[in-house]
């Protein structure tokens, strides 16, 4: 650019060629029509963009909200929904420095997975036990308690979170930047606002522009990596139930995040059949003496039961790539394996749920996946083959949290995520949606159609989803959610209430919201 051509305006209105990019997210079943987009730079400018927007009336009365747009991945319409009026998008914040002043490392909101990865690790030996999708922005990660496949190692991102910078509009619509702090002693409101922002979930509270972590984990050095299959036209019922059983059982016993079983990761893909392939990635630390040792003894105890044989990776996993040369599994650094990993998948529709279990799945809940992903079901003629029940592990560190956290589901041992995904232009959504939904419905069909929350008293198998991965289908209690539980306790459990105080103080405006946003709780 030289120096008689001007800058171009961070204000991107209908007509600028950055508006199509910028009025969508990654999942492309919504794309707004906003106003305009504010492409900000700074936390300076991030509240002088917030505050111009609040000040404004609305030009069309059905678009009001005001939204922030960091990765852009959130799967429902929260943020480029049709009825937005402002997207305040804070991508080009993404530096990342050690902050003597905080004596913590300060990642702005717009910086992604891959930069905390790529940025943090060279110059400092230290990474956030994240998530393995590159793309993801942190701004929306981090609230909603993001994990990744060092979780079980060290725990959720919010573990290490110790302050974070937000833009707040108070009742008489003027914007502050205040930045909470986990040990604020001398302003206990303070110290709430960024308790919910460790697990709270994005676009509650305000629009959060800095985030420091205070003693983040140092990774392994080396890791093994692992991809196998099983092909569909081998797999009975019996194999699919003994994988099943057998996945649940290895992450019920190896709990012990001090172990090498304690810290492998594990991700099953059950695929439709339609794809032709189950698969399961798999990563250990092999600093730790008895990491290879963990790694067959996974591989063997998955195997075991089984009359259809493990083979090669040849068919895409959800969001995530083949990994077709990992069925010998290979010794890399754990960088080199987080970019082998690091996939975001096409840009498509797509359609989420998610679910916490804390015990492996009972009888009824394998028969119901077998009889949805089979030949053997009413879907046997369904043709989607990016139609999945990805079940990751979970607990170890997780289980153990070092402080209080709006995170509430602290003692699940996996972690479930429906998924399906098509191109805009494909005539058969409705018969997508229907199989996601009823699929989901049947494996949880004792406890209302949903993953009900459980407590040590009723012992039940689930504790509710994950707020990362929204599902306004939990909204609708006549037909996909009849649990008696609500959204907001099935992604917060008992946190809710503190969450809604927070609320109170801090957006009494209600300036950031969405379907399943936080609500206010009305004074007393």
């Amino acid at each position: 650019m030289t120096g008689k051509t001007p800058q171009p305006s961070m204000v991107v209105q209908p007509g600028d060629v950055r508006y199509p990019s910028l009025s969508r997210g990654f999942n492309q079943r919504w794309i707004g029509e906003p106003e305009y987009v504010v492409v900000v730079r700074s936390s300076t400018e991030a509240k002088e963009a917030l505050q111009k927007a609040v000040r404004e009336e609305p030009k069309n009365p059905k678009r009001t909200r005001i939204t922030v747009r960091s990765g852009g991945h959130c799967y429902e319409n929260f943020v480029c929904g049709d009825d937005v009026r402002v997207i305040l998008d804070v991508s080009q914040m993404c530096n990342i420095e050690y902050d003597p002043k905080m004596d913590a490392y300060c990642v702005e909101a717009g910086a992604s997975n891959w930069h905390t990865y790529s940025h943090l690790f060279p110059v400092s030996g230290r990474a956030l036990p994240g998530g393995s999708c590159y793309s993801v922005g942190l701004g929306g990660h981090i609230t909603g308690g993001g994990y990744g496949l060092l979780s079980r190692q060290f725990g959720l991102t919010v573990d290490y979170l110790y302050a974070v910078e937000v833009a707040v509009v108070k009742k008489d619509k003027t914007v502050e930047l205040v930045v909470a702090r986990r040990d604020d002693r001398e302003n206990p409101d303070l110290q709430k606002l960024w308790w919910a922002h460790t697990g709270g979930g994005g676009g509650n509270f305000g629009l959060i522009t800095k985030f420091w972590f205070k003693d983040p984990p140092t990774p392994p050095s080396r890791v093994r990596l692992a991809g196998i299959a099983w092909n569909w036209k081998d797999l009975t019922k019996n194999d699919f139930t003994a994988l099943l059983n057998s996945f649940g059982a290895y992450f019920r016993d190896n709990q012990d995040k001090n172990t090498a079983s304690g810290k492998l990761f594990g991700i099953l893909a059950l695929n439709h059949h339609s794809n032709g392939q189950i698969g399961l990635t798999a990563q250990v630390d092999i600093d730790d003496p008895g990491g290879i040792a963990a790694m067959d003894d996974f591989i063997a105890k998955m195997n075991h039961g089984m009359s259809a044989e493990a083979t090669e990776m040849r068919t895409f996993m959800g969001e995530r790539p083949s990994l077709g040369t990992l069925k010998i599994p290979r010794d890399m650094p754990w960088l080199t394996a987080t970019q082998v990993l690091d996939s975001s998948g096409e840009d498509q529709c797509g359609k989420y749920k998610s679910a916490y279990m804390r015990k492996p799945f009972s009888t009824k809940q394998i028969d119901a996946m077998w009889a949805h992903l089979s030949k053997d079901g009413p879907y046997r003629d369904y043709n989607n083959p990016q139609s999945l029940i990805q079940i990751d592990s979970y607990g170890g560190a997780v289980n153990a949290p070092p402080r209080d956290t709006a995170a509430r589901q602290r003692d699940s041992i996996m972690k479930m995520q429906y998924q399906v995904y098509w191109t805009a232009t494909d005539q058969h959504e409705p018969k997508y949606l229907d199989w996601i939904r009823k699929t989901y419905q049947a494996t949880f069909a004792d406890s209302g159609g949903v993953p009900k929350v459980g407590t040590k008293q009723d012992d039940l198998a689930t504790d509710g989803c994950y707020i990362n991965y929204p599902d306004v289908d939990l909204n609708d209690t006549t037909t996909w959610n009849r649990s008696g539980q609500p959204a907001s306790t099935l992604y917060y459990k008992d946190g809710y209430t503190r969450l809604q105080e927070v609320k109170r103080r801090w957006d009494p405006l209600d300036i950031f919201r969405n379907s399943q946003s936080v609500k206010e709780q009305k004074a007393q």
